[in-house]
Formats: structure tokens, C-alpha cells, sequence
């Protein structure tokens, strides 16, 4: 099993849409994802960050069977299709994937 853990930092206001309204947005698109993909067995999505250092304003955590699960789930269309909002509305992303 491959754990993947994705926090960003969001741009403060994004066509006139403030920070915790995109990461309310993110969340539900992400989360859509759950059920739709072979191999990622759960996702879930926060933007109710109690702390984080470096600071982050939402994360992602999900699982896969194995890193050719998590490659697959990278490149499926539906997660691509996420892909063009979420770099809009994002700052910063920092990532890593483990074995658990």
C-alpha cells in the first residue's frame, strides 16, 4: 500500500474567489474522485488545518494498492481534469509518497 500526502498553500483570492471558498471547491472535486478510480482505495480532504509548519491552508491524503496504482490514479483523466483548477488557485503544492 502507497500513502500519497499533498498539502498546498492557496493564492489569498482567485478571480474574486477567496482562499477558503477554492479550498472548499478543491475538496469536493478531489473527494468526487473516491470510488472512480481503480486502485485508490481512500482519499480524503481537509482545509481545516489546526496546525502545519511550513504553513499549508488545505491537504490531501490518499491510499493506492501500490505505486502503480498511485501512477495510474496520477494520470487517469478524471484527476487530470482536477489538475487546471487546482494549479490556479494554488501557490505552493509540496508532496510525498510512502509505504505503509
Amino acid at each position: 500500500m502507497v500513502r500519497h500526502i499533498v498539502m498546498w498553500t492557496l493564492k489569498e483570492e482567485v478571480e474574486g474567489v477567496v482562499a477558503k471558498d477554492n479550498a472548499a471547491k478543491m475538496k469536493e472535486m478531489l473527494e468526487a474522485l473516491k470510488g472512480r478510480i481503480e486502485g485508490l482505495r481512500n482519499i480524503e480532504v481537509s482545509y481545516d488545518i489546526v496546525a502545519s509548519d511550513p504553513e499549508c491552508h488545505i491537504v490531501l491524503c490518499s491510499e493506492h494498492d501500490d505505486v502503480d496504482a498511485l501512477n495510474f490514479y496520477q494520470n487517469h483523466p478524471e484527476h487530470q481534469a482536477c489538475i487546471p483548477f487546482v494549479k490556479k488557485v494554488a501557490s505552493s503544492r509540496k508532496a510525498v509518497d510512502y509505504s505503509i
